[in-house]
């Protein structure tokens, strides 16, 4: 059976799901530090089920991480329709495509096209803001203004090219890997900025989570924001806990090569 059908969950699939879940939620929840921005919280936890989407497949990756974090949200902001809207849906598609390209073989052309990709997404993420919110500061955290973010942020992002950079040249093995952290990372964060500037619409009240609607050039930030707080440590967190586990395990590492030599 191929890694990216959708698979009949016998029992240990759903121990995995169930344990990335978990870790996930733990793990974002001591994370976050109580760290927001437009109402997305810091989350390094996001090199959780990309490990679990690299050693078990997209599926268990993604469905870990749409649960993981469905969970954490409840808990911590109350709103499981926001983290439907937003959290879920790109949690899960984020850790999918991690999955699929870390199980996927691609040319060095490939990863090149892909790399100049995801600088250009990068680049427009960064310039977005700059271009389309006003001069003034739009302060949405109690510390930063919103060309601090940007500059901070763009730093991030260069040094994430490096990561990637790092990892084509010197961990091969994890190629697809980086390409599908930063397509993957990228989509998600759409996702997120899209939908909470949504949910903003539609749910804001007085009393409620968003007292008035997200500016739609608002979510260019939340892209960032998004985008800049998991991507670093995906890149340099998941590729040594990965090979630990293909060490302390070596069932997995031939597993996947089984997998790989079916398709």
């Amino acid at each position: 059976m191929e890694q990216n059908k959708m698979p009949q969950l016998k029992a240990f699939d759903v121990a995995i799901v169930a344990l990335c879940a978990a870790l996930y939620a733990v793990v974002g929840y001591l994370t976050s530090f109580n760290l927001n921005f437009g109402g997305v919280a810091f989350w390094p936890a996001a090199f959780v089920p990309a490990i679990f989407a690299v050693l078990f497949g997209p599926w268990k990756g993604g469905l870990g991480a749409a649960l993981g974090i469905f969970i954490r949200d409840v808990i911590v902001i109350g709103q499981p329709l926001l983290s439907l809207t937003a959290g879920v849906t790109s949690n899960f598609v984020m850790f999918f495509v991690i999955g699929y390209f870390a199980h996927t073989k691609l040319s060095q052309k490939k990863i090149s096209l892909s790399l100049i990709v995801g600088a250009i997404v990068i680049l427009t993420g960064i310039l977005l803001p700059t271009l389309f919110l006003p001069t003034e500061s739009l302060v949405y955290t109690q510390f930063l203004s919103t060309e601090s973010i940007v500059t901070i942020f763009g730093a991030i992002m260069i040094v994430t090219l490096i990561l990637f950079a790092v990892i084509a040249k010197y961990w091969k093995e994890f190629r697809s890997f980086g390409v599908g952290a930063i397509i993957g990372q990228a989509t998600g964060a759409m996702i997120v900025a899209i939908g909470v500037w949504a949910y903003s619409q539609l749910f804001y009240s007085a009393n409620g989570y968003f007292t008035a609607p997200l500016s739609a050039a608002f979510a260019s930030l939340i892209f960032i924001w998004t985008f800049a707080t998991e991507i670093p440590f995906v890149l340099l967190i998941s590729p040594p806990v990965v090979k630990a586990c293909y060490a302390a395990f070596p069932f997995l590492k031939q597993r996947q090569l089984t997998i790989e030599k079916a398709k």
